[in-house]
């Protein structure tokens, strides 16, 4: 197949950027490209404008502060594998960027890209969803907001983007040395989208604990702990009867089946997260 005729740019700022989406309702922005190139040349996506980001300066920015590191939306898949940029998480990105697809889409693949397109079962969507990441949005008038992972993530390829707006950056928390992390998906091959998705985040220091289960075809759903409580959340995780129950309490839907996988990537995230 071929994509269908469009226009190109290639802006140099986000301002031109946010103009340029902002003129065209029909226009789309590209990154790594592997999730909207496909969709071009199956034609399931069809704009009059492609609005190319990658040379954007500011997009491929690391901002480290003593409470968080940010990443612009360019940052790819590849450069947090490889821990080429801080990691707030102590090697946990790492060890989920490097179960992405393959390294060739870890190569073009971005972090931005992949929470804009929103798709359930992509991994930053329920990891960055289990760290607390917040998401900056900016708009045709330069305006920028902040919004949180669990409010960006509307549903199935459905976010907070505003028309006019770009993904600009991800702020992810630091985590304590004592933090510990799980992650598990199910697929039926490798370099496929999962079938299921389980992570878990324990940082007692920060009083952080919370199991997010994912690719169930909507938005991520969270199970959080008071602060001080995240050991007797984790308890709960050896029931396997306990956790299906939970699961559904916190809004995780499907056949039998689906609900099986759930449960199994749920407790081998918690496991891992144990065994840490």
């Amino acid at each position: 197949m071929k994509a269908a005729a469009f226009d190109y740019a290639r802006p140099d700022t986000i301002a031109e950027a946010c103009a340029l989406i902002a003129g065209d309702h029909d226009a789309k922005l590209m990154a790594g490209g592997q999730s909207l190139g496909p969709m071009l040349n199956l034609r399931l996506a069809q704009p009059s404008l492609l609005v190319d980001i990658t040379r954007i300066k500011d997009l491929a920015r690391i901002e480290e502060r003593d409470d968080a590191v940010t990443f612009g939306a360019i940052v790819t898949h590849a450069a947090i594998e490889d821990r080429r940029i801080a990691d707030p998480t102590h090697g946990f990105l790492s060890r989920v960027a490097r179960g992405i697809a393959y390294r060739a889409v870890r190569t073009r693949g971005t972090i931005g890209g992949s929470l804009a397109h929103a798709d359930p079962a992509a991994d930053w969507v329920s990891t960055l969803t289990a760290l607390g990441a917040e998401i900056f949005l900016t708009g045709p008038d330069g305006a920028q907001r902040r919004v949180g992972m669990k409010d960006f993530i509307h549903g199935a390829m459905s976010t907070a983007l505003e028309p006019g707006e770009i993904l600009d950056g991800v702020r992810i928390p630091r985590f304590s040395a004592s933090a510990r992390f799980g992650f598990e998906k199910i697929c039926r091959k490798t370099g496929e989208f999962a079938e299921a998705m389980g992570v878990a985040v324990h940082d007692p220091e920060r009083g952080v604990c919370r199991v997010v289960a994912g690719a169930g075809g909507g938005r991520p759903v969270a199970i959080e702990a008071s602060r001080g409580a995240g050991a007797r959340l984790l308890d709960r995780f050896n029931d396997a009867a306990a956790v299906r129950d939970m699961l559904i309490e916190a809004g995780v839907t499907g056949d039998d089946y689906k609900m099986r996988l759930q449960v199994a990537a749920v407790r081998r995230a918690v496991a891992e997260l144990a065994a840490r």
